[in-house]
């Protein structure tokens, strides 16, 4: 593979490219930290998924097959919004608007990091999980970003499916089977990511009008937007107790989601009281803190409540 682009040559053209600077190129499509948060909460899933020790093999090979399918929608994404990536700030620095890799390669990169993590999944998990994950691929890279994220101001929300998908998935890799519990996992993530990301659009609300993408603050103002973000919080707190209420999980889960799920709904206050943006990426920050703790609390009782037993 080659480091230029089908009709542009890169920037820095003087001197040929390492391997290791070529290789960075590749892993830059692959949205290296957004990976870590979905191998994270997939994590959280397999883990909930047994009342004992998890077997070694599905969770290996489960991970690295919802990773590798993760990072290829991620350089799907890529590929697609090349052109909206250069006309923003935040993302005029990534591999396709710097002319660092050619569209094609990208292209190719991420079909064969689908390829593996389909071979892997059915080989050495389970059918089902390889399907729920090609779906929830295909959800974020096709229906997402080059359908939903085009047409309508409720793109976040319907492709959010896609995102959700991670717990549900890790469930599904060690039990072979969809059942309640994995399915709160998914509802806790598709009602949280609303309000995550659209903090994240009323921030670089410009940059997405400036690109022609529909976010909701370009569509319907930061004022309406705010408002969304705290309605969304507040059924955030309802739906993070359901686990609790189902007796998933304990005391324990359920003053850490009380306790997150407040100080979430008191940062969507202070926003939606606050001019402009000045709270906004604030808010964004505590909800990426909000969903690692808040699936830390899960794993936390869930292992108290196994020990307790254990001792009695």
């Amino acid at each position: 593979m080659t480091n230029t682009t089908d009709n542009a040559t890169p920037a820095n053209s003087s001197a040929p490219e390492t391997a290791m600077q070529i290789a960075g190129h590749y892993l830059g499509l692959c949205k290296i930290k957004v990976v870590v948060l979905i191998l994270f909460t997939a994590f959280v899933g397999m883990l909930l998924s047994s009342q004992g020790i998890v077997p070694l093999q599905p969770l290996f090979f489960g991970l690295l097959g919802i990773g590798l399918a993760s990072a290829s929608g991620a350089a799907i994404n890529h590929v697609v919004d090349h052109h909206i990536d250069a006309t923003m700030a935040r993302t005029s620095q990534r591999p396709l608007p710097q002319h660092s890799l050619t569209q094609r390669n990208a292209l190719i990169f991420a079909l064969c990091l689908a390829t593996v993590a389909m071979i892997v999944l059915v080989l050495f998990v389970n059918t089902l999980t390889a399907i729920l994950t090609f779906i929830a691929l295909i959800g974020y890279a096709v229906i997402y970003t080059m359908f939903l994220k085009r047409s309508t101001p409720q793109n976040i929300v319907w492709g959010g499916a896609a995102g959700a998908a991670p717990p549900l998935l890790g469930w599904v890799a060690i039990t072979g089977e969809i059942n309640q519990e994995a399915l709160l996992l998914f509802l806790i993530i598709f009602v949280w990511t609303p309000p995550h990301f659209w903090a994240l659009a009323i921030k670089r609300r410009k940059e997405y009008a400036r690109a022609d993408v529909p976010m909701l603050p370009v569509t319907h103002g930061v004022e309406y937007t705010k408002l969304q973000i705290l309605l969304y919080t507040v059924l955030l707190l309802a739906v993070s107790l359901l686990p609790f209420l189902v007796q998933m999980s304990g005391v324990v889960y359920l003053a850490g989601a009380l306790t997150l799920g407040v100080l979430f709904v008191s940062h969507a206050v202070r926003l939606y009281r606050s001019k402009g943006d000045g709270h906004a990426m604030k808010t964004f920050a505590f909800s990426i803190f909000y969903l690692s703790l808040l699936f830390g609390f899960l794993l936390l009782d869930h292992y108290a409540r196994i020990l307790y037993r254990f001792l009695n």
